[in-house]
């Protein structure tokens, strides 16, 4: 496990209640990246290994703190990060994490990765075999 933070706040719940997702405002959240964090991600990927994160909050927090390139820089800030479909990720490899409500950035963060068809696929069927969902919730490992 290599740590990171993100102070979670409104950003990461409020619904998306716009046509036009691109025009949606995350609100800030402070995140960090420790240098020993960053050194650790950037040694996996060196040797071809994948970063699986626990947690859309995690997923925010690499995403902001890596290059273009992909690697891992050690820093904090604010983020506002918003990430649906269309997204390239540059750091993330797949991720495990709960089934989240619709109209949430969550589940768009998760459509990003995997595709909205595949989301809608993974939904019917936690919906259809009685999941539970939200923060306490059945968890899935998307990659």
């Amino acid at each position: 496990m290599i740590p990171v933070l993100l102070h979670v706040g409104l950003g990461t719940f409020r619904p998306v209640k716009v046509e036009d997702v691109t025009s949606h405002k995350m609100h800030s959240e402070y995140y960090s990246v420790s240098e020993e964090s960053a050194q650790r991600i950037n040694a996996v990927k060196a040797r071809g290994g994948r970063i699986i994160a626990v947690g859309t909050t995690s997923v925010r927090t690499l995403e902001s703190a890596a290059l273009e390139d992909g690697t891992m820089q050690a820093c904090s800030g604010d983020t506002e990060i918003f990430i649906y479909p269309g997204y390239r990720f540059k750091c993330v490899d797949a991720l495990i994490t709960n089934f989240h409500l619709p109209e949430s950035t969550l589940i768009m963060l998760v459509a990003a990765l995997v595709g909205k068809d595949k989301v809608l696929e993974l939904y019917n069927t936690a919906v259809k075999d009685g999941y539970r969902f939200f923060s306490f919730g059945d968890a899935m490992f998307i990659e």
